[in-house]
């Protein structure tokens, strides 16, 4: 038995040695290994997600996609999958698997293969968070004292989240979350048994493993996933074979995006990395909540681009993108067939194969809702055309006849007769559905911006910098500045009625011809279209858009109490031209700018500063920054006034805490109806930077714009620049039209007291005109040529967007503030009139302003303030 003894004490002896060299080993390494413990807080980083404010996911920034899941809000088979591949004993072993370690050495010892992996999913956890991936003792060393540790920290279930949220899956997916998302555009919940075995298998290598980057990789390795829940009997035979007949159809799939705004998005990104910085930004998981509405966003952007696919198509067909194969006109195509919607029209040479056909489609990249598409055959008035799903339709002639030949921005070609003058088969062209029905379709070449604001805060409602974000991230909404046209006379005129003027003073609308010494020319100003009314109304003047008037008007003023007066509207003073052009529109505001002065008539004359970013919140759904906008409050403003009023009396006196104790129970008492919000700062008042009375009067002026004036029926009815608006049928819009030289710019803002909206259409080139378009005989009523303007080319996006939201605001009879009276004025004069037949009608005069001479006496005169109060007849009231 001495032999059974020396092999004891060569086992006892190999037994200490062993241990000793273990720890001996855990010295060696223990000043280097990390603390365990902070996996207890452990903090995922998790990209940045920018909602709307109905919470609608705009976009997600971040080098690092991740969607942290719980344990049990994973499927069960997703977790068995992972543990029949990676760690069949989880549950059963410390922390390293000895069984799984010896079995790896058996392997290796036999055959040299070093690919069998003995790692548990501790082992891999503690590698993730604290090691590196190379290749070394030490490193295994660590790994395995490390796993050690966390085992005596953490539950297992909390390793196995922590692991199954962690771990590295390839296309910037870190977790099962993001992996489901990236490769399958699902929730892990939605996943089948054949996409599962893909995930779970891609922690091996996932760089080449995934089934993007190499399908048949991918397959090898889900089918080896497959086999070991089989062997492991957690799926069924019939499943096993039927998940290992199914097809690898991944692709690489984005964030889950349920609301287009990328222009919104880009400029939360912006903020959030000035705030917080760009490393923190973008790992922290924070929720960005925006001011937009989802359907208002989507109305925006579908206004913007229908309408520069209409003046697209006004200016005509630029052409196909490409061509396939050549196509030789048939013989017999021009003769006479009773047939000839079915005869095809061309006999094709060199036709591609269906299969190459396909395959070249496939290579193609639409943009927004075009798609690319092969004409396959053309018949008289239709076209046979596959898309790149293999679908083929049918191009009707509704969809066609618009297609003219594009010569320039100012002609057009003949109107096409038939399908065969606009296409022929082998042609690369784009197409898109409008109204069910399949149109001919190319990219815009015009550019366009819609932005629209709440005038009572500022808050951005809906915001479109361009036709699509990805063609052009410049966004023309906050950075580009163009010229204004006749957008700028509002403010032109508000400055006049801070002056002498009322919007009954009569101006002369008449030719200017002013010598420049300077030039060596005459600057001759002209109404446009070129038509002069002679002495006309203020009011009639702005709603008519006349530009001569506008001119006189900024004389009266002066140049520089103009520039003053319109710097209070927030417009830069660089911006505005210290010449008479200013009154025509030469100041270069972007759109943005624009529809934030038009804010100050909508909410009585406050300075609002526009925001998107509403709140921010961080991983456990906590407020960390809430925006507290400055509020346009008249009503604040007249309490300040009657405080004042009464701090001077001597019969009250009011301390400067109740004064801003009735402010704020003033405040809260506008906001009882307001949903309920996160807890925020007091509410700050925007600064008053024209009067109630002003903001009033232009706001009033401008419905004008809209619904006109006179009676059509005696022959004196005329319509403002803005009529068209009057299909919204509503009372409560005050609108504006504007155009620059030769049509460079084209603009339409227009508001209510609860949205202001401005659009702008042009071209990027700012020295390229929007050009006319010519009568289109196909088109009959549908259509609309002419030279472009804001009423044809911007106010038709303006038009469709608010014809979409208006109905979410309720329609406001805007009331006139105190400080105001109202009195029956000749029309013709502008002087005081009894008449109450069609050559008078009452009119606004801030108290004092008011008309000193008449032509009947008896004139009645109802005033709008709180100590001068009467009556009037409702039959006299406009």
């Amino acid at each position: 038995m001495s032999w059974v003894k020396k092999l004891l004490i060569v086992c006892l002896v190999g037994f200490f040695a062993g241990i000793l060299t273990i720890v001996a080993m855990y010295f060696y390494v223990r000043n280097d290994l990390p603390d365990v413990a902070t996996l207890k807080e452990v903090k995922l980083q998790t990209p940045m997600q920018v909602y709307t404010a109905d919470g609608q996911l705009i976009s997600q920034f971040g080098e690092k996609r991740r969607i942290p899941l719980k344990l049990d809000e994973m499927p069960p088979l997703l977790i068995q999958a992972f543990l029949a591949i990676e760690d069949t004993r989880f549950y059963d072993h410390p922390g390293i698997d000895i069984i799984g370690i010896m079995r790896a050495a058996t392997v290796v010892a036999s055959s040299g293969d070093f690919s069998q992996g003995a790692s548990t999913i501790t082992q891999q956890l503690a590698r993730n968070f604290f090691l590196s991936r190379e290749k070394k003792i030490i490193r295994k060393i660590k790994e395995v004292f490390l796993a050690f540790k966390i085992e005596q920290l953490l539950e297992k279930d909390e390793i196995l989240e922590l692991y199954l949220n962690k771990i590295e899956l390839g296309h910037r997916s870190f977790g099962v979350g993001a992996a489901a998302q990236v490769y399958f555009g699902k929730t892990v919940d939605e996943l089948t048994l054949d996409e599962i075995a893909i995930i779970a298998g891609l922690p091996k290598a996932p760089s080449i493993l995934n089934p993007i980057r190499s399908p048949a990789n991918a397959r090898s390795r889900r089918d080896v996933v497959l086999t070991r829940m089989r062997a492991i009997d957690v799926i069924s035979e019939q499943d096993y074979r039927k998940a290992l007949a199914a097809p690898i159809t991944s692709k690489l799939h984005g964030a889950q995006i349920t609301a287009s705004a990328p222009y919104i998005a880009e400029m939360v990104r912006q903020q959030m990395v000035e705030r917080f910085g760009e490393e923190v930004a973008y790992s922290e998981g924070y929720k960005v909540y925006t001011t937009v509405q989802s359907e208002h966003q989507q109305a925006a952007k579908q206004a913007l681009q229908q309408n520069l696919y209409n003046y697209d198509e006004r200016h005509g067909y630029r052409g196909p993108v490409a061509r396939l194969w050549q196509a030789e006109l048939d013989a017999n195509a021009n003769k006479p067939d009773t047939d000839a919607e079915q005869q095809p029209v061309f006999t094709e040479t060199d036709r591609p194969e269906h299969a190459e056909i396909i395959a070249y489609l496939a290579k193609q990249q639409g943009i927004e809702d075009l798609m690319p598409a092969i004409v396959l055959s053309v018949f008289n008035n239709s076209a046979e055309i596959l898309l790149a799903s293999e679908q083929t339709i049918m191009l009707e002639w509704d969809g066609l006849k618009w297609a003219r030949a594009f010569i320039n921005d100012e002609r057009q070609g003949v109107a096409p007769k038939s399908a065969a003058a606009i296409l022929a088969p082998g042609m690369h062209i784009l197409v898109r559905q409008q109204d069910d029905q399949w149109r001919l379709s190319q990219i815009p070449a015009a550019s366009s911006a819609l932005v629209a604001v709440n005038p009572q805060n500022g808050a951005i409602q809906a915001l479109v910098g361009g036709y699509s974000f990805s063609q052009s991230q410049f966004n023309r909404v906050t950075q580009a500045k163009r010229q204004v046209g006749s957008n700028i006379k509002p403010f032109i005129y508000s400055a006049a009625l801070e002056q002498d003027y009322t919007l009954a003073s009569i101006m002369n609308d008449a030719p200017i011809h002013q010598w420049d010494d300077n030039a060596g020319i005459a600057w001759r100003p002209r109404n446009s279209p070129p038509v002069y009314d002679g002495p006309i109304r203020i009011r009639e003047a702005l709603a008519k858009s006349k530009n001569v008037v506008s001119v006189r008007l900024l004389r009266g003023v002066g140049i520089d109490e103009s520039i003053r007066h319109l710097q209070r509207f927030g417009f830069t003073a660089s911006d505005l031209p210290r010449n008479e052009t200013l009154s025509l529109g030469s100041a270069s505001l972007t759109p943005l700018e624009l529809v934030t002065g038009y804010a100050v008539f909508a909410n009585g004359g406050f300075l609002v500063t526009p925001f998107v970013v509403d709140r921010v919140l961080n991983e456990q759904d906590e407020v960390i920054y809430q925006h507290t906008p400055e509020i346009a409050c008249s009503a604040c403003q007249q309490q300040d006034v009657a405080t004042d009023e009464l701090a001077a009396s001597d019969d009250a006196a009011m301390t400067e805490a109740d004064t801003e104790q009735q402010l704020y129970e003033l405040f809260n008492t506008m906001q009882q109806d307001a949903p309920a919000e996160p807890e925020q700062a007091e509410p700050l008042l925007a600064e008053q930077v024209i009067s109630n009375q002003n903001a009033f009067l232009i706001a009033d002026a401008l419905t004008s714009s809209v619904w006109g004036g006179g009676d059509w029926s005696k022959g004196t009815g005329w319509n403002g620049t803005a009529w068209r608006v009057q299909r919204l049928k509503r009372r409560d819009i005050s609108a504006k039209t504007g155009t620059t030289n030769d049509s460079k710019d084209t603009w339409f803002s227009g508001f209510t007291t609860a949205t202001a909206v401005t659009t702008w259409v042009g071209f990027d080139d700012a020295n390229r005109s929007l050009g006319r378009a010519q009568w289109h005989a196909n088109m009959g009523q549908d259509q609309s040529a002419g030279t472009e303007s804001g009423a044809r080319t911007a106010l038709p996006a303006w038009l469709d967007y608010m014809t979409q939201v208006l109905p979410d605001f309720e329609q406001e009879t805007r009331q006139p503030p105190t400080g105001l009276s109202s009195v029956r004025i000749d029309l013709a004069s502008g002087l005081l009139s009894r008449s109450t037949d069609h050559t008078s009608s009452f009119e606004y005069f801030k108290i004092g302003t008011e008309p000193t001479q008449y032509s009947q006496s008896n004139v009645q005169q109802i005033y709008f303030d709180n100590d001068k109060k009467a009556e009037p007849d409702e039959s006299e009231l406009f």
